[in-house]
């Protein structure tokens, strides 16, 4: 579309450093950084459901359902008004993070959830989604001694397949994601991304 500014989301596995990573690139870029869920006083409300341990946990269904309505306010209030005035966007997890977190991670079919997506969204995509891939010893190391939310105290299985749910993703779709070694030094994996953001995006 023409004037239309570009969307760069970074996803991973909770610990990976993307949110680190986003605020960097989207530095570096000159964009409005943002993230999900919480972006929107809607997001915040919604945030504290999905994640406060102190809360009563909703089904897997339901969870779905919240994470879907934070990015429909998103897009709608955020993402959708920064794009259409050609500004370009760094978001700290968009639409990959549901495919991994309530396809993979819950179990739930990726396919009616692809569609749920696509419709909370109004159909805007990533232009490229980066993801940070680390291992998930390293991931919960990083955490370290702080309590975790509900979605960081699963067990490490549920982690294990929400990875997996990332990079098959990414490998499903090549041409709109970059795998980044999230491992690195800090400054190592900023010049990954932004190598890899301009090198397909070209620079705003």
């Amino acid at each position: 579309m023409a004037g239309r500014g570009r969307l760069v989301a970074l996803e991973g596995v909770d610990g990976c450093g993307k949110s680190t990573q986003a605020r960097l690139l989207a530095d570096a870029l000159g964009a409005l950084v943002t993230a999900e869920p919480g972006s929107t006083p809607l997001g915040a409300a919604l945030r504290r459901i999905l994640l406060d341990p102190d809360l009563p946990a909703v089904s897997a269904r339901a969870e779905a359902l919240l994470v879907c309505a934070d990015r429909a306010e998103h897009v709608a209030q955020v993402v959708g008004p920064a794009l259409a005035a050609g500004r370009w966007v760094v978001t700290d997890r968009y639409s990959g993070s549901t495919i991994a977190y309530q396809g993979y991670g819950r179990e739930l079919d990726p396919a009616p959830l692809r569609e749920l997506v696509a419709w909370a969204t109004a159909g805007i995509e990533a232009d490229l989604v980066v993801l940070l891939d680390v291992p998930l010893a390293v991931a919960r190391a990083r955490l370290g001694e702080t309590r975790p939310d509900r979605l960081e105290g699963l067990d490490e299985a549920f982690h294990d397949r929400v990875r997996r749910g990332f990079l098959a993703q990414a490998t499903a779709e090549p041409q709109r994601w970059a795998v980044v070694d999230g491992a690195a030094r800090v400054d190592e994996v900023a010049a990954a991304v932004h190598d890899a953001v301009t090198g397909r995006l070209g620079a705003p």
